[in-house]
């Protein structure tokens, strides 16, 4: 069975046992779609491949041989079989249930995926989630995961990934700070100010600047430098100096007040934007698709942009 499956079998058994199931080539094409032609031509294929003839044929009727009668007894339970599995794979995929592996790096995952999942298990009780935070570069296949969402420029792969949102990067103080030392008016005057680094930034020790095709590159200084982005940000808010960090970061406490933008306009385009990666193959489950669109609904309406 396997090696006549393998060789496209599935056609020849599904032509066989719907001649056997209609007494006829014309009647089983018109139940298959296809050529009476095409329809005898895989039957006759089959017995060749099996040694043995299944049907009788005469010029007024095709009927069943003994093996023929035998064969199609086993068959046609194993075609039903193939369709309920295909059927129940299918309502599987298009309903939302199961479990969904999500793979997030820690800092976004906090703000922007951690909020999301009470309420996501609560409208979909059917889906369980297995959210691992972590900023390592995951394999999305071999470890089994459903969905893994990177921030910043994706490597070459053979995934699917949606792009879920740009984002970009930008210069913040707090009010206290400016109050303080007073607003920089051009990015030289950077230099003269404290500035907080991130060390896990891509461009560090610098802060590539630009703003209408105008480029500038600065090296800052300051009391703090940090390879977490939360405590620099919380470091900025606490008025001890300027960042350069990204809107999806800092747009929550700009809303509350807690931070402005330093020399608006400066500032950077991200590093390829915000990407749900997902396993290759052409359908999603529904469970899938439903997560994707929660977390790009939640960062269209949630994250202060500032693209001018």
């Amino acid at each position: 069975m396997q090696e006549l499956l393998e060789r496209g079998g599935l056609e020849l058994l599904a032509a066989f046992v719907a001649v056997a199931d209609t007494g006829s080539f014309t009647s089983a094409a018109n139940k298959l779609g296809r050529d009476a032609s095409i329809v005898s031509r895989r039957v006759t294929q089959l017995e060749q491949q099996l040694g043995v003839s299944l049907l009788s044929r005469t010029t007024r009727r095709v009927a069943l041989t003994e093996v023929g009668s035998h064969y199609y007894g086993r068959v046609q339970g194993i075609l039903e079989e193939l369709s309920n599995a295909s059927r129940e794979a299918s309502d599987v995929a298009s309903s939302p249930q199961g479990l969904l592996r999500v793979s997030v790096p820690v800092t976004f995952g906090r703000q922007w995926i951690a909020p999301l999942l009470p309420q996501f298990v609560s409208r979909y009780p059917q889906i369980r989630i297995d959210a691992r935070f972590s900023d390592r570069f995951v394999d999305v296949v071999a470890e089994g995961f459903d969905i893994a969402i990177r921030v910043g420029r994706l490597r070459d792969s053979s995934l699917k990934a949606r792009k879920i949102s740009t984002f970009r990067n930008l210069l913040v103080a707090a009010p206290s700070y400016i109050a303080a030392r007073g607003r920089p008016r051009t990015p030289e005057d950077l230099k003269n100010h404290d500035c907080i680094g991130f060390s896990g930034y891509t461009g560090w020790p610098d802060w590539p600047l630009a703003k209408a095709g105008k480029r500038k590159t600065i090296r800052p200084h300051g009391p703090i430098i940090a390879d977490n982005s939360e405590v620099a940000l919380s470091a900025t808010i606490a008025g001890v100096g300027i960042t350069f960090t990204a809107d999806w970061l800092a747009g929550p406490a700009m809303r509350e007040g807690k931070l402005v933008e330093v020399l608006p306009g400066w500032g950077g385009k991200g590093e390829g934007g915000v990407f749900a990666v997902l396993p290759p193959g052409r359908l999603v489950p529904a469970k899938t698709r439903l997560f994707v669109d929660e977390i790009s609904k939640s960062i269209k309406a949630g994250w202060q942009r500032s693209d001018s």
